[in-house]
Order: structure tokens, then C-alpha cells, then sequence
């Protein structure tokens, strides 16, 4: 008898990702990532932008599943997302849960 494992496909999870969330997930990536933003337009787009210091210092971070980091506010202790870019490494859009 052969038993099937297929393991998470999230790299922080020891839940499997379901293929259509997987999906959308990594198209993001791709779109995100295809023409990163510079500072300034990612603020003009998005508002209050971070880079890694300033993300450590404002919030604790939970888990990463690229393009999107869970954490919380330090300074409120909301609950939330953040979405990110790879090159040059910048979160933004905060969004509270």
C-alpha cells in the first residue's frame, strides 16, 4: 500500500494551502514583484510604508506567506496584514482584522 503525502504548501504552515488560494497567492507575487515600487510610490499608493527596521520596531510579526505578513501593532495591538515587496523590501497596507 502507498500513502500519498502531499506536505503544506505555505513554508510557515503545518496546514496545506488550498490550490485556488495558492494560486491567487503567487500571482500577487508575480504583479507585486513585477515592477516594485519605490518608496515614495508606494506611499502615494498605499499610504504608510515601512521597510525591515521600521517593521520590527512597529510591529510583532506572526507569520509570513509572500505577499502578505500577519502581525500585530505594537503601539494599538490590532490584529492584521500587511502586504510586501521583495526587491527593494517594503510592507504596506496595513489592514487591521
Amino acid at each position: 500500500m502507498t500513502i500519498k503525502h502531499n506536505p503544506p504548501t505555505a513554508t510557515n504552515s503545518d496546514t496545506p494551502v488550498s490550490e485556488p488560494m495558492e494560486a491567487t497567492r503567487r500571482a500577487m507575487c508575480e504583479v507585486i514583484n513585477a515592477e516594485p515600487g519605490s518608496r515614495e510610490y508606494l506611499e502615494m499608493k498605499h499610504g504608510q510604508v515601512w521597510d525591515t527596521t521600521e517593521l520590527q520596531q512597529d510591529f510583532t510579526i506572526q507569520g509570513f506567506a509572500a505577499p502578505f505578513v500577519i502581525a500585530t501593532h505594537k503601539a494599538t495591538g490590532q490584529h492584521g496584514a500587511l502586504m510586501f515587496q521583495h526587491r527593494p523590501r517594503f510592507y504596506f497596507c496595513f489592514q487591521a482584522t
